[in-house]
């Protein structure tokens, strides 16, 4: 009879620990800033060990880059499914009016921290490729519905409107919006 005990199993891995890592990071700067991001905080909120932090990002700057690029793919995915509900037919501005009032009314919180996050790119150049790749892309969205100028001139309505939207104490009315995107988009706008 052995007297050895069998080898402890191996470790699950936990292919999502990565990603729960950066959104954890997404709710630190939501609730202390981006200033106040720290590994130790992180991980408490990501329930993993400190350790783990600092084994996927070495530095707060690519912890911190990991939390834009996961809060640009979910922002772009939301867009892609809006886009998804305006093929079935709708009026290119009154949808985009909705998308800001959402952005501004039941999702202000988390609008709020993408910008957030966009911004930091000011003072971390590690983070302006994928502030300018959140652009292109929204960009590019809007533009499948004009054409390449009128897409890039309607994403920076889009993002200013959304920008004044969170550091006002009013939100700029639906009537605002909708002739605000009304302009831009000109009389020969596909709906």
């Amino acid at each position: 009879m052995s007297t050895t005990e069998p080898a402890p199993a191996a470790r699950r891995k936990d292919p999502a620990r990565r990603e729960r890592i950066a959104r954890a990071a997404i709710t630190v700067v939501a609730e202390r800033g981006v200033e106040k991001l720290t590994h130790r905080a992180v991980a408490a909120a990501a329930g993993v060990p400190l350790g783990s932090t600092t084994y996927y990002f070495a530095t707060l700057d690519d912890l911190l880059a990991s939390a834009l690029r996961q809060a640009a793919e979910d922002d772009v995915e939301h867009l892609r499914q809006w886009a998804e509900r305006l093929e079935r037919g709708g009026d290119l501005a009154v949808a985009l009016t909705d998308l800001v009032l959402h952005y501004l009314g039941p999702a202000r919180p988390q609008t709020a921290v993408e910008h957030e996050l966009y911004i930091a790119s000011l003072h971390k150049p590690a983070l302006r490729g994928i502030s300018q790749e959140w652009d292109t892309a929204l960009a590019e969205l809007f533009a499948s519905y004009t054409d390449p100028s009128t897409g890039r001139a309607l994403s920076v309505l889009f993002c200013g409107l959304l920008l004044q939207g969170i550091v006002r104490e009013s939100v700029p009315s639906r009537d605002e919006i909708e002739t605000i995107f009304r302009r831009v988009l000109g009389p020969g706008a596909k709906t």
